[in-house]
């Protein structure tokens, strides 16, 4: 019987050994390269201006949810996302129609609709930062914590 649960368990354990080899071959995903309709890659950030014609958080089908950002350049109409927060909070994004914006942030294609997701809005000489560097957008407290932690009242000069 002693034999019996010897060799019944030096199997599993082979059997274990053999499963856990392929394993180590594989190669782990790269964060670097992450990819998707909501990725942001920071190195292919552009700067768009324009002059505003709508601004608002209404959403129609197969857009994008959260406030958008409508203005024209020379090029044509652009949908800027500004994600669920950039109109919310102390220090929310204030602009206007008609008004010049130099928008920073990186065209996407999603829901076969061309977006460009905003990271900075620049109105008047302020800069409203609307996601970090990694796409990831800033909540009412997240601006706050950053302006004061930078010293600075409100939005980037």
């Amino acid at each position: 019987m002693t034999r019996l649960c010897v060799a019944v368990g030096s199997m599993a354990l082979m059997a274990l050994a053999c499963l856990a080899l392929p394993a180590g071959a594989q190669s782990k995903p790269s964060a670097a390269t992450a990819s998707g309709p909501f990725s942001y890659d920071v190195s292919r950030e552009i700067t768009l201006n324009g002059i505003v014609s709508s601004l608002g958080a209404k959403n129609e089908a197969g857009m994008v949810m959260g406030a958008h950002l409508m203005f024209t350049t020379a090029s044509g109409t652009v949908d800027a996302s500004l994600g669920r927060f950039a109109l919310r909070g102390k220090d929310a994004l204030s602009v206007s129609a008609g008004q010049q914006v130099a928008v920073t942030g990186v065209m996407k294609t999603i829901n076969n609709r061309q977006v460009f997701l905003a990271r900075t809005v620049k109105v008047d000489g302020q800069v409203f930062t609307i996601r970090n560097e990694h796409g990831m957008a800033l909540s009412p407290q997240t601006r706050e914590a950053l302006n004061l932690s930078s010293g600075q009242k409100g939005v980037q000069p």
